[in-house]
C-alpha cells in the first residue's frame, strides 16, 4: 500500500465537473493557499466503459488516500453506480469525509446522499477557505471524535467563518 497522503475527491462528473475543476484551480494558483494531493492524479481507467475496470483504478486512488471530500450537488443523492460505492469504501476505510455542499449550506441538507447519513462527517460550502480549513483540521477532529465514538453530522460554528471571513 502507498503512502496515504491524496485527497479523494468524489462528485457527480456529469454535473459538477466545473466545481471539481475550479478546486484543482485554486491548488494550481499561487493566490490560493488551497493545498491538497489530488488522488485522481495518479491513474486513469484505462477502459473507462467497463465499471470494474473503472472500480479497479478507483480502489487504487483509495488505497493512497487519507480522506475524501464529496461534492454534494443537485443529483448527487441520487448517483448510486459510483458516487454511492465510493462512499461506502471510504467509510469502511475509516477515512474523514467533508461534504462540500455547492448550495452554500453550512449543514447537512437534503441533497446529502443516504449513505453518509448519520455518519461522522463535517459540513462546509463550496468556499475556498472553510474547505481549505477543513482540510487541515477534520482528518484530527475526525479522529478524536471517533475515537470518543462519536457519531452524526458536524459543521463549524459561526466564530470559524467569521475568523476566515465568511
Amino acid at each position: 500500500m502507498g503512502y496515504r497522503n491524496k485527497t479523494y475527491i468524489a462528485f457527480d462528473g456529469d454535473n459538477d465537473m466545473h466545481y471539481y475543476r475550479l478546486m484543482t484551480a485554486w491548488k494550481a494558483n499561487d493566490g490560493f493557499s488551497l493545498n491538497f494531493h489530488n488522488a485522481h492524479d495518479l491513474n486513469t481507467a484505462r477502459d473507462s466503459s467497463q465499471e470494474e475496470s473503472i472500480k479497479r483504478q478507483l480502489r487504487e486512488r483509495f488505497a493512497n488516500s487519507k480522506m475524501l471530500i464529496i461534492l454534494i450537488g443537485e443529483n448527487t443523492r441520487y448517483l448510486t453506480k459510483f458516487v454511492k460505492w465510493e462512499l461506502e469504501v471510504a467509510l469502511k476505510l475509516g477515512l474523514p469525509i467533508v461534504g462540500v455542499n455547492l448550495n452554500a449550506s453550512r449543514v447537512i441538507d437534503d441533497r446529502c446522499p443516504l449513505t453518509i447519513k448519520n455518519e461522522l462527517v463535517i459540513y462546509v460550502p463550496f468556499k475556498h477557505n472553510i474547505i481549505e480549513y477543513a482540510l487541515d483540521t477534520w482528518p484530527s477532529e475526525f479522529a478524536r471524535l471517533r475515537n470518543e465514538g462519536k457519531s452524526g453530522d458536524f459543521n463549524y460554528v459561526q466564530d470559524v467563518y467569521t475568523r476566515l471571513g465568511l
